[in-house]
């Protein structure tokens, strides 16, 4: 327990004036052993010495006096010196005495206090000495360590709770210099427990002696440490494993000492193998049905036929009825996973299983009736945390026809050849002029991050834009002018819009179900229309009232958007000006539709994952110690919980941008107006700058154990430790020498 060395006074004593506060005349000095007695006024003065007395004796012994007693001049026959706090500590002193250990010359550190009030202070409140840092105490169990004390004696001198004393050992095993580094307060006691968990010492002393130099402590690379090859209960796996299932494998599990990580599982053969019978319980079934069903627990590919296929949702090649069919077994679907996820892993006679049979049905008759009703003849079986299993339908390969190459389709390619072998096209004296573009963020980024992240970009400006028809008209239009009107012609690469006609589908690709997926069923309807109207396109087209002529119109432009760049170095800049314009005028917004998935985030890094965490607002400490795969997931689930998608899919120019395009804009409006005030400039507040404000708060505090007498140590923003539990006053005071 810590306090304030602010005067108090006994009971019934006047309080002090608070308008002249007296100085302090508490002042520390070295004393002998000899010349200490116990104080007639000490509020234990002539009771026996406790039981535990021994015990503080050898705590004293192997890590001296950390909490200095706090004593008076003697009066008359008095001895030198007299205690008024820290009587256990002397009678521990006068045992080690006794034994051998020491004498009366024995050296003792003390305060002593001369004025009578601080006097009565000293004996009703006790502990006035100066709080003990943290680092302190870590060192003070070492050295008990070292004279071979063994933990629960440790516990026993001490009062701690059992736990608390482990985690200080771990600490205590730390380098000198990175305890200097905490009593210096360049590191917090939670970054001392992270690198008490790096197992290379030499490691650990190079890091803290890089604090001491100035250069920080690079947290991220113990995380990638820590989290290298580690399996938690976030391991897809565990969605169809329980604890006892994987114990039962003789699977292991490490609990992490200081509690903030999650437990380690320590044999992934184990849980591979219990993944592997659970899966086949749930395979059993369609095996005896005829269908071939292969278990993929890890990320290696599966031995497949040839002559097979992933069944998919043919956008474009079904009909009215078999796209009803499709979506009922979608709902369907849904429904039977948000059921198994809602369940608790259990075991193999429990109900779980019955609830994945059906999922796995489920999820086999959506894709046959996504796929035209083709059969599905060989199942492969994934691990879920969510489901337990992912499942991936297969069928027989059917014959692509390979469709007619039109000639623009020919000179889009020899376009885009052209500019990425670095051959420009002819252009004419005249520099069209170009809106603001957003730059890329090329930075950290690989080729396949940015290809990502345009590709994602661009699904979200289709949908986007397929809700807004008065703009695709406006972009269509201004593309076709490009296209034909200008001269020499605007190519391929140098337009957001692929007039092609040949629609974003990108070699690689997916189609996401929310954003241009939404967009394909839409015109899979209006197909299916014009086919029972018996009419010509032209004639079916212009029978319509201009809304829906305006919307379908929307829905191909929005399609024949293409804004992907597979790599940093292959920017396209006049295409990412029309995208700024485009999503200006439309409102783009991705987050309406879509948040990031796995899909998405898996090729970002740890350190962008992490950034992304913090922009959205969303915990980081915690998720920094996840590993990759984990950390995967919690993304995933703040994003959507937050409804938060990137920045830098939205095509929106940054705010500096923004605002020199805005004031260039406006010096070209008002050309012959009154040049405005210097002072009226400026863009938006800087976020970023506030965000960076927010420091990471310096009070640390170790897990609250409210046993009755059981303590344990808090630490204040200072690094001071202080004992709270259920202990007497004059008990707190006394063991706190230790």
């Amino acid at each position: 327990m810590t306090r304030s060395a602010s005067h108090a006074v006994a009971a019934g004593a006047p309080a002090p004036s608070v308008s002249a506060p007296a100085i302090s005349t508490r002042r520390q000095a070295v004393v002998r052993l000899g010349d200490l007695d116990i104080a007639p006024e000490n509020l234990r003065h002539g009771e026996a010495p406790d039981a535990d007395i021994p015990q503080l004796a050898d705590t004293i012994a192997a890590a001296g006096l950390l909490q200095f007693p706090t004593v008076r001049p003697g009066r008359g026959e008095e001895a030198a010196f007299m205690v008024l706090d820290g009587r256990r500590r002397l009678l521990a002193l006068r045992l080690l005495r006794d034994g051998g250990f020491v004498d009366d010359d024995h050296a003792v550190e003390v305060f002593i206090e001369t004025d009578r009030k601080r006097q009565a202070a000293a004996v009703v409140l006790t502990n006035t000495a100066a709080p003990v840092h943290v680092a302190d105490v870590i060192a003070a169990i070492g050295r008990m360590l070292k004279e071979r004390l063994g933990v629960k004696v440790i516990v026993r001198a001490l009062g701690y709770g059992e736990v608390e004393i482990r985690r200080l050992a771990a600490l205590s095993r730390l380098p000198s210099v990175a305890l200097e580094a905490l009593k210096a307060g360049k590191i917090t006691l939670r970054q001392a427990r992270l690198l008490a968990r790096l197992k290379n010492r030499t490691q650990q002393a190079e890091m803290a002696q890089g604090v001491l130099d100035g250069h920080g402590l690079a947290e991220w690379r113990i995380q990638e440490q820590l989290g290298e090859g580690r399996i938690t209960d976030r391991d897809p796996r565990c969605g169809l494993v329980t604890p006892e299932l994987y114990a039962a494998e003789g699977g292991r599990t490490e609990a992490d000492l200081f509690g903030e990580m999650p437990p380690v599982l320590l044999d992934p053969e184990a849980l591979t193998r219990a993944w592997l019978k659970r899966a086949a319980e749930v395979a059993a079934p369609f095996e005896a049905e005829g269908l071939t069903v292969q278990l993929a627990p890890g990320e290696d590919g599966m031995d497949l036929p040839d002559d097979v296929e992933q069944l998919y949702y043919a956008y474009g090649g079904l009909s009215e009825e078999a796209a009803l069919v499709y979506r009922e077994a979608r709902d369907r679907a849904q429904a039977a996973a948000e059921a198994v996820a809602a369940s608790e892993p259990a075991a193999p006679d429990d109900d779980r299983p019955d609830g994945l049979l059906a999922f796995v049905r489920a999820r086999i008759a959506q894709d046959q009736a996504g796929a035209g009703q083709r059969l599905a003849t060989a199942l492969v079986l994934r691990p879920s945390l969510r489901t337990g299993v992912e499942v991936d339908c297969y069928g027989p390969v059917e014959a692509d026809v390979e469709p007619a190459r039109s000639m623009d389709d020919e000179a889009g390619e020899t376009d885009i050849e052209t500019e990425v072998s670095g051959r420009p096209a002819a252009r004419s004296a005249y520099a069209p002029p170009r809106a603001p573009a957003p730059a890329p963020e090329v930075e950290g980024v690989s080729h396949v991050l940015h290809a990502t992240r345009t590709d994602m970009a661009t699904r979200g400006l289709i949908r986007a834009l397929a809700d807004a028809p008065e703009v695709a008209l406006t972009a269509l239009i201004a593309r076709l002018f490009g296209a034909i009107g200008a001269w020499p012609s605007i190519g391929r690469t140098e337009a957001a819009l692929t007039i092609t006609a040949s629609d974003f589908n990108p070699s690689g690709g997916r189609i996401v179900e929310v954003l241009d997926g939404a967009v394909r069923e839409r015109l899979d309807e209006r197909r299916r229309a014009w086919e029972a109207s018996g009419l010509t396109i032209i004639a079916w087209v212009h029978a319509m009232d201009l809304g829906d002529r305006l919307g379908l119109l929307a829905e191909l432009t929005a399609l024949c958007l293409d804004l992907r760049e597979d790599r940093t170095s292959l920017a396209r800049k006049a295409a990412r000006s029309e995208a700024a314009e485009i999503a200006d005028l439309c409102d783009a917004d991705i987050a309406r539709w879509w948040t990031p998935d796995g899909a998405y985030l898996r090729p970002h890094s740890r350190e962008q994952l992490l950034t992304m965490l913090e922009r959205m607002g969303a915990e980081t400490d915690a998720a920094a110690r996840l590993r990759k795969g984990d950390l995967v997931a919690w993304t995933e689930d703040q994003a959507r919980a937050r409804t938060w998608a990137p920045t830098c899919l939205s095509w929106a120019l940054d705010p500096d941008e923004a605002a020199d395009a805005g004031d260039a804009h406006a010096l070209d409006a008002d050309a012959d107006a009154e040049a405005p005030d210097a002072g009226d400039g400026g863009g938006p507040p800087d976020e970023g700058q506030e965000a960076g404000d927010d420091a990471e708060a310096g009070r640390e505090a170790a897990e609250d154990e409210t046993t009755s007498g059981v303590r344990v140590f808090v630490v204040t923003p200072a690094g001071e430790a202080a004992l709270v539990g259920g202990a007497t006053i004059d008990a707190v005071a006394d063991d706190a020498a230790a």
